[in-house]
């Protein structure tokens, strides 16, 4: 499946009489391209001791994408032919029409590969993923007699793309998937509580076969549900938050990271719109957007405009260095593109997105931090949450979060929510752990209907006056 010339070997298309077609497509236009894509994915469900749903899944098509200053033209379709492309073109060609725009420059070339070629769909058989999720079931239920009910989940995806630009330029990238998850209820005395724990990159399934991985998975999919066992009621109110290291920087993702994506701050509508070169954040705090970790569950070689990936700094020492952009906010805005443009598939067009976003480390000691803490809550994982990107303005639920008593970790406590503002919770960041570490790779990100693969991260953080929602009274 590794065929450099796959969509027009598989097709039988003509590659110059296509490349003819995008060129009239796109003629007049500021930017645009043919984005061919051809995916397989399988996925694996187990739950109440069987194996409930396997499935498999092929996916193919193409978008054709004019762009004329602020309008888009697209059109898309599965069948992968010269005769749909054509259509397409008609289509989309009208964007431009009484338009005359200069062809942006093409995206630069890059040598860098972050994850194999290889189908990690095609290096496990069938009976070997069945296998594992029965062995995760039976591991976990064998480790304590509370355990009520298990779930676990295999995924992975292997997908091809190609995109073809005005004049002859493409670009192509090979990008596997994979995911593990597992949920574990225990009951005790007729109470019920889960945990869970999940894994993921771009590689294929060796590393979630591994025993030693998913045994300690399961493990700390139980330690969560029996911590949750014990919890009691969370107190309410404005108090100081420590969040652990990791998945805690879904809340910075979602508070902040979308606030610092280019369509957002192009339209105003962001609350970083126009603050380049302000203070935004306390001193110390710096966050990243980098996708090009290798084998990262974000990463990209490239992103969905052929653009290669970078590390860019969004936030530097709390000052407002810069933001996501995909070519088309980049050009509007006169900056530079940052490989931030992504689509979920050939049908969804393209918007600036996040890959691997987090903090930086800081230079504290995360014992110093929670030591220094009178009375708070210390949340080391969260589940949903709700966000206004106008404003930043959240609301996070904790799935296990402890109290924090005169610098000690107190009570495991149950039905936390945190409630703030993403732009306000930066600047009451008072100490920065020096333990910055990434999530497992589980993270998936909603935007305009669109869902694609992320990553987050944060070290240990003290903010200082959040507003916690809780059921103590």
């Amino acid at each position: 499946m590794t065929n450099p010339d796959l969509f027009f070997t598989r097709t039988g298309m003509d590659r110059a009489r296509v490349q003819q077609t995008v060129d009239g497509a796109l003629t007049g236009s500021d930017d645009g391209e043919l984005f061919l894509e051809y995916s397989q994915s399988e996925s694996f469900a187990f739950d109440d001791g069987r194996l409930k749903a396997a499935t498999f899944d092929t996916s193919q098509g193409f978008g054709l994408r004019a762009v004329a200053g602020e309008a888009t033209g697209y059109a898309h379709a599965s069948d992968i032919s010269e005769d749909a492309i054509a259509r397409a073109a008609q289509t989309v060609r009208a964007v431009a029409q009484g338009y005359s725009g200069t062809m942006t420059a093409p995206p630069q070339r890059t040598n860098v590969k972050l994850y194999t070629d290889i189908d990690p769909l095609e290096t496990a058989g069938f009976e070997k993923k069945v296998k594992l999720l029965e062995e995760m079931n039976a591991y976990a239920r064998a480790k304590d007699s509370r355990v009520h009910q298990v779930s676990c989940s295999l995924s992975a995806e292997w997908q091809r793309i190609e995109i073809l630009r005005a004049g002859g330029e493409t670009y192509s990238d090979i990008r596997p998937l994979v995911r593990l998850n597992v949920s574990v209820v225990v009951e005790d005395k007729g109470r019920q509580e889960s945990g869970s724990f999940g894994g993921g990159g771009r590689s294929g399934y060796e590393t979630y076969l591994d025993p030693d991985y998913w045994q300690a998975g399961v493990d700390e999919a139980l330690r969560q549900a029996l911590v949750n066992l014990t919890s009691i009621p969370a107190p309410a109110g404005e108090m100081t938050v420590v969040l652990g290291p990791g998945w805690p920087g879904i809340l910075l993702h979602e508070a902040i990271g979308h606030g610092l994506e280019g369509d957002f701050n192009r339209k105003g509508t962001s609350a970083f719109a126009g603050l380049l070169g302000s203070r935004v954040a306390a001193p110390g705090v710096t966050v990243v957007d980098d996708g090009t970790i290798d084998g990262r569950r974000g990463s990209l070689s490239i992103d969905d405009e052929g653009t290669p990936t970078k590390r860019t700094v969004l936030i530097e020492d709390g000052i407002l260095k810069g933001y996501m952009q995909d070519r088309q906010n980049a050009r509007l805005m006169g900056m530079k593109a940052t490989g931030n443009g992504r689509r979920q598939s050939f049908a969804a067009s393209v918007m600036p997105r996040m890959t691997n976003t987090y903090m930086l480390a800081g230079n504290k000691d995360p014992g110093e931090i929670l030591a220094s803490v009178k009375k708070g809550i210390y949340a080391t994982n969260f589940g949903g949450g709700q966000v206004d990107i106008t404003n930043g303005k959240f609301v996070f639920s904790c799935t296990e979060a402890y109290a924090i008593e005169d610098g000690k970790l107190g009570a495991p406590i149950k039905g936390a929510t945190l409630i703030g503002s993403g732009p306000e919770c930066l600047t009451r960041v008072s100490m920065i752990g020096n333990d910055m570490k990434l999530d497992t790779g589980i993270g998936t990100c909603g935007k305009n209907g669109q869902s694609v693969p992320v990553g987050v991260g944060q070290p240990t953080l003290r903010l200082d006056g959040l507003t916690v929602g809780g059921t103590s009274t």
